[in-house]
């Protein structure tokens, strides 16, 4: 028995050993690890790969606007075991250190690299977002709803395609108000700029905006909290108020002594990460939240997967690793928050077309 159990203890020190030898490398992109979106999401990812398995981890976090390629360089100069580029910018120059560096391997999340010794982490954004456009129909007041996108860039465009396919799958005579932030990577930490998007759809009558567009959806979050609602007397002319399915949920007293009984709710719905916490004002879930629901990217499982894997010393697989509805890649968050936003009923129905995307009855476009 103490043979045994004396070889037991060496075979696990034995892995702690050999998980510790792995060397990783996490790659930020602009807008840094607390952007409570994509690189926030990475970022936890790859902290929860170090806890569960011991691995070296450094991360690198760019200026504001610069870019990901002196981190890359660095930790392919370091010799790192694993490098992961977080998002599409950082393409060119993995692929091209993957090429001067064939013992170490590296990973993009969200493109495709190329060379042997590469991955690519990517995702159906467009199901997520037909989710979640299905739930903005639902709940708007209006008829018109609004997306904020960040950069014009195709991995947007798929957010894009899939929020108002679902809108629309929803209620045809629904209007989606489309804008994006700017064609440069400052788009993503613009935040006055969208701020001044959702203040212009919500002129238009877009009472739930949804802002895939990283730091710069900080704008439309701080926007729809500060505003709270949107006014009968404020409704463009012509426009009036189809239904008041949230009378009966509590309000917070900011909202009573701004709105008054003659509004109707704003919302926001939330990109990569769970934000619907963003939309408590009051620091009571019980009331009135303005996170309608967030179109969840599951970039902290993919990373994390990935890490594991490498440490598990799997073989190496190379090209496209995809994550959908099917293998829970993507998904809409319903929590505490938004319980009361979300009925049971709707569940239902998001568990009906859920089913029916990834059986390929409900054909999600991309662009």
């Amino acid at each position: 028995m103490k043979k045994a159990i004396t070889l037991m203890c060496a075979a696990l020190l034995a892995t702690a050993s050999a998980q510790s030898k792995l060397s990783v490398g996490l790659v930020l992109d602009s807008g840094g690890k607390n952007d409570r979106s994509f690189n926030q999401a990475a970022y936890e990812g790859a902290l929860r790969a170090k806890r569960d398995f011991g691995v070296s981890l450094d991360i690198y976090e760019p200026a504001k606007s610069a870019e990901s390629t002196p981190g890359i360089n660095k930790f392919s100069n370091a010799g790192k075991d694993l490098i992961i580029g977080v998002g599409f910018a950082s393409n060119a120059a993995i692929t091209e250190a993957a090429k001067s560096h064939p013992s170490s391997r590296y990973a993009v999340v969200d493109d495709l690299p190329s060379g042997g010794n590469t991955a690519g982490l990517r995702f159906r954004e467009q199901e997520g977002s037909f989710l979640v456009g299905y739930i903005a129909a639902r709940s708007s007041s209006t008829g018109v709803v609004g997306f904020v996108g960040g950069m014009d860039v195709p991995v947007i465009h798929k957010f894009e395609a899939g929020f108002r396919a679902g809108v629309k799958f929803s209620c045809p005579s629904c209007k989606v108000l489309v804008k994006y932030i700017g064609d440069t990577p400052a788009a993503w930490n613009n935040p006055d700029k969208a701020k001044n998007i959702a203040d212009n759809m919500k002129d238009q009558g877009a009472d739930v905006i949804f802002a895939a567009a990283g730091g710069s959806g900080k704008g439309v979050i701080d926007y729809v909290n500060k505003t709270q609602c949107l006014k009968r007397s404020e409704l463009p002319k012509g426009m009036l108020f189809k239904n008041d399915q949230f009378a009966n949920v509590p309000k917070s007293a900011s909202y009573q002594a701004a709105c008054g009984d003659d509004s109707r709710p704003m919302f926001f719905i939330g990109v990569d990460s769970n934000q619907n916490y963003l939309g408590d004002t009051d620091t009571k879930s019980s009331t009135l939240n303005h996170g309608l629901t967030s179109m969840v990217k599951r970039v902290d499982n993919a990373v994390y997967a990935l890490i594991r894997d490498a440490v598990r010393g799997q073989t190496w697989r190379t090209g496209e690793r995809g994550f959908s509805l099917q293998n829970d890649g993507v998904e809409y968050a319903l929590d505490t928050y938004n319980k009361a936003l979300i009925p049971a009923s709707l569940q239902k129905q998001l568990e009906t077309v859920q089913r029916l995307i990834i059986n390929g009855t409900i054909k999600v476009p991309k662009e």
